[in-house]
């Protein structure tokens, strides 16, 4: 964590603007005496990152965390910051001025169903930090053995009627050890196991009464509990426009400590509907033997690049602007991962935060374990069911650092830098690899190398990819050989290759001559004619599907699941989506799917 000398005065200062305004606004602020120090101001500035994250509160209790580029000079940057904190005031104070003229609303953002929704239809709540109108993930409880947790629905005071409730996390209070709500993801924390031992757990469901933000005179609500005693619950259409509190008493089972509660500000909303992958969750409802290995490789599609102007208006014009929305999108791909009861996870296109706010506590409560490589904007991510395995070590590298220094690699870097042109555009990729070691829980002779990457992704970057995965396979023997003898890999990405291009001929066939056509994929100034070979015996689980991308202007297979053939073979493959219904809102991602990829998912066996 960086802090940056002088940012705390000058957020105060940010502060002072909006309390100047709100005053201005509204002389009625007397109940908010607490406008003296602010509350901890937080910069993180890493190097290796273009943004630095801003996160302060403000005197009205209403939360910020804002991006904001490391180049930009930092009196500018909180200038703009405390125009958008003046225009979200404006903006919330209007919103309150109207619900006082709507005394029946319900106010805050809204969760829903089907779509938000972790697998099985978790529900969300609202993000609880952000100050935003956007829903956001939720979960029942931590993994706790036996914690107290009350699920329980309250009616909001609405002519409708009954009300029932989202899915929350549990409430980050101030006792030692309970779980932390993130400043803009509702997720899940574990509880330390000496403290939830021996804990209580319940859930309710309430009739009547409106929701607490509503005003005094608002008949209270009466909460009646669920019944659910599962980690999460899954709400049905019966449940849209109702709401849910959260009742968590910690123990260690000989005492219990403070009860906390965490009521939903929204109502659980109407999703998409039926989903790409729901049908493919058919074959994946129960996870596999311990003889089956359910691997998944998916891209998809990093928040970094949906929410470009470029991606809205000229890759992906014909998605649905709030379906290209980061917390929209997210709740869908943990609905879709955890529905595919995985051994094995990899992931491409992974955003940090939502890698840590988002897909750790959410896997995590469907048993499986992660890991994350960080390229330059996002990243690489592999998960793990840990009832099944144990990771041993990883060995990830970034293609040109390894190419450059690490002595495996000098005889390609003599051959490349005959072609200078070609190795400065081969020397300025960003692109990574990352490879993990796991060990078998239940038999310790059975290990795994699993490898993960993205490769270059430019259409004319043939050649690029080629000598990329010459080192990765280089780096993966000298694993799979050296440090581990004898030990099978599993290699999944996205390699931005079809079947037709010499970076797919290379793997699967273990050469490439020096007169392949994609050497020159860039043109003849950058042409690079070598000879390249590997060891292994390499084959792509799924096979050659017409496409595992599929937008606007392009579809085509890019993505694959590589297995070593002496030692694993393939049990089943789970099925694409139908063209049907990949193409039933145009193209990829659509408000039914959060990637412009597919996942592609296969059962491996040992042999």
């Amino acid at each position: 964590m960086w802090r940056l000398p002088g940012s705390r005065a000058a957020l105060r200062g940010v502060r002072t603007a909006v309390e100047r305004h709100t005053r201005a606004e509204a002389a009625a602020a007397a109940t908010e005496t607490a406008a003296g120090a602010m509350e901890r101001a937080v910069v993180r500035c890493v190097p290796s990152e273009p943004k630095l994250s801003l996160s302060f509160a403000l005197a009205d209790g209403s939360h910020k965390n804002m991006q904001r580029d490391q180049s930009e000079p930092l009196g500018r940057a909180l200038s703009r910051i405390a125009t958008n904190a003046l225009k979200g005031h404006a903006k919330a104070a209007a919103a309150k001025k109207s619900r006082k003229n709507r005394p029946n609303a319900s106010g805050g953002a809204r969760a829903r169903a089907g779509r938000g929704l972790r697998a099985g239809g978790e529900a969300v709540l609202p993000g609880g930090g952000s100050g935003g109108g956007c829903a956001q993930r939720g979960r029942l409880a931590g993994r706790c053995g036996a914690a107290d947790r009350r699920c329980q629905v309250q009616g909001g005071a609405q002519p409708a009627g009954l009300h029932r409730a989202a899915v929350a996390t549990l409430h980050h209070g101030r006792l030692p050890g309970m779980p932390q709500a993130q400043p803009r993801i509702w997720g899940p924390r574990q509880l330390p196991l000496p403290l939830v031992q021996g804990s209580q757990t319940r859930s309710g469901r309430a009739e009547g009464g409106g929701p607490s933000s509503l005003s005094p005179s608002s008949p209270s609500p009466s909460w009646t509990e669920t019944g659910v005693n599962e980690r999460v619950y899954t709400p049905s259409n019966a449940d849209i426009g109702l709401r849910l509190k959260l009742h968590c008493t910690p123990g260690n089972g000989q005492r219990l400590g403070p009860s906390r509660e965490l009521e939903s500000v929204c109502p659980v909303e109407a999703g998409p509907g039926t989903c790409t992958f729901d049908h493919r969750h058919l074959y994946t409802k129960k996870v596999t033997d311990n003889s089956l290995i359910r691997t998944v490789s998916y891209n998809l599609l990093a928040d970094t690049y949906a929410q470009t102007e470029f991606s809205r208006s000229v890759l992906y014009p014909y998605c649905a602007p709030y379906a290209l929305e980061l917390d929209y999108r997210q709740n869908l791909i943990q609905k879709e991962l955890t529905g595919y009861n995985a051994d094995l996870i990899c992931l491409q296109e992974v955003d940090r935060n939502v890698f840590t706010d988002s897909l750790v506590p959410a896997l995590e409560a469907f048993g499986l374990e992660g890991v994350f490589r960080i390229k330059q904007h996002e990243g690489l991510a592999t998960f793990y069911r840990k009832t099944k395995f144990s990771l041993l070590s990883q060995h990830d590298i970034s293609f040109h650092e390894a190419l450059e220094s690490d002595p495996l690699h000098k005889e390609l870097l003599e051959k490349l830098v005959v072609y200078p042109s070609a190795q400065e555009r081969v020397l300025q990729r960003s692109s990574v690899l990352q490879v993990s070691v796991l060990q078998s829980t239940k038999d310790s002779s059975k290990r795994l190398c699993v490898a993960n990457t993205h490769l270059y992704w430019h259409p004319k970057g043939g050649y690029i990819r080629l000598i990329q995965m010459a080192v990765a396979l280089a780096h993966i023997r000298h694993v799979s050989c050296d440090l581990y003898p004898g030990i099978p890999v599993i290699f999944c990405g996205d390699f931005n290759s079809t079947p037709s291009t010499g970076m797919y001929h290379f793997v699967v066939n273990g050469s490439i001559p020096e007169d392949h056509e994609d050497w020159a994929s860039n043109g003849e100034e950058e042409r690079c004619n070598m000879s390249l070979s590997h060891f292994f015996k390499l084959k792509s689980a799924c096979g050659e599907p017409a496409y595992t991308n599929y937008v606007g202007g392009f579809h085509g297979c890019l993505d694959y699941i590589f297995i070593d053939l002496n030692a694993l073979e393939v049990e089943q493959v789970i099925p694409l989506p139908s063209h049907e219904e990949v193409t039933t809102h145009q193209a990829l991602p659509s408000v039914s799917h959060p990637s412009d990829h597919i996942a592609l998912v296969c059962d491996l066996k040992w042999k």
